[in-house]
C-alpha cells in the first residue's frame, strides 16, 4: 500500500516529532541533490515534523533547510563553533545552537531526532551516518535510519556492507538497519513502518532486540 502522495494513516504521522538530515554542505555536480533535498525538507514540514540539521547554509545543509522553514517546519541547527564562521551566512534559518566540538554536535543531534535520513554528501556526512548506525548496535539509540537514494548515490555504499557482510564483518541481519528509497515521501513512509530487526546483540546494556 503506498502513502506517499496522500495522507498518511492515523498514527503513522505522528511517530516523529523531530527528523534529523544529514548531508553535503556542497550542492554536488547534479541539480537533482539540491532539488530532492528541498523536496525532503518540504515534506518534513508538510507531515508536521521539525527538522535537526547542521546548521549551516551551503550545500545540501541550506536547501533542506530553508525548504522546510519555509514550510513552516522548527528547524533546529546545530554547529560547532570552529565551523560556525564558515557555515552561518545571512541566509542561515531557524534556531542555531553553536557547540564547541564535532562530538557534541553528534551526541545533541541524536538527542534532538526521533530518526536520521542521510542525504548525499562527503566524508563527514558518512561518518555521521556510520557512527549513527553504530550506536544503534551499542545499544545507544532505537531510531530508524534512512538513505535518500538520490541517483543511485549509495548504491556502492550499500554494495560495501553487502561484501561486509559477505566477508563475516557484519551480521547479515544488521542490513535490515538501514532504510532506502528514492523518493523523500516514499523514505518518510517506510521509516514511519520501520521495525528494528530481531535478534539485534546491544553490546553495551547487552539486551536482546
Amino acid at each position: 500500500m503506498n502513502y506517499s502522495s496522500g495522507v498518511e494513516p492515523a498514527g503513522m504521522q505522528n511517530r516523529f516529532s523531530r527528523i534529523c538530515v544529514y548531508c553535503g554542505a556542497s550542492n554536488g555536480i547534479a541539480g537533482d541533490y539540491a532539488q530532492q533535498a528541498s523536496a525532503l525538507g518540504a515534506e518534513i514540514a508538510r507531515r508536521g515534523y521539525g527538522l535537526v540539521y547542521g546548521g549551516g547554509d551551503l550545500g545540501l545543509m541550506g536547501a533542506v533547510s530553508w525548504a522546510a522553514f519555509a514550510g513552516g517546519a522548527a528547524v533546529h541547527g546545530i554547529i560547532p563553533q570552529p565551523l560556525a564562521q564558515k557555515e552561518i551566512t545571512s541566509e542561515s534559518v531557524g534556531h542555531i545552537e553553536i557547540v564547541e566540538t564535532m562530538h557534541q554536535r553528534k551526541a545533541r543531534m541524536t538527542e534532538l531526532a526521533d530518526a536520521f535520513i542521510a542525504l548525499p554528501g562527503g566524508f563527514g556526512t558518512l561518518e555521521e551516518l556510520c557512527e549513527t548506525i553504530t550506536w544503534i548496535q551499542l545499544g545507544i539509540h532505537r531510531k530508524p535510519v534512512g538513505l535518500l537514494n538520490v541517483n543511485g548515490f549509495f548504491d556502492l555504499f550499500q554494495q560495501l556492507i553487502d561484501h561486509q557482510i559477505d566477508q563475516g564483518f557484519i551480521p547479515a541481519k544488521y542490513r535490515g538497519l538501514l532504510v532506502v528509497e528514492e523518493q523523500p515521501a516514499a523514505l518518510l513512509d517506510s521509516l514511519t513502518r520501520h521495525e528494528m530487526p530481531a535478534g539485534i546483540i546491544q553490546w553495551i546494556t547487552q539486551e536482546q532486540a
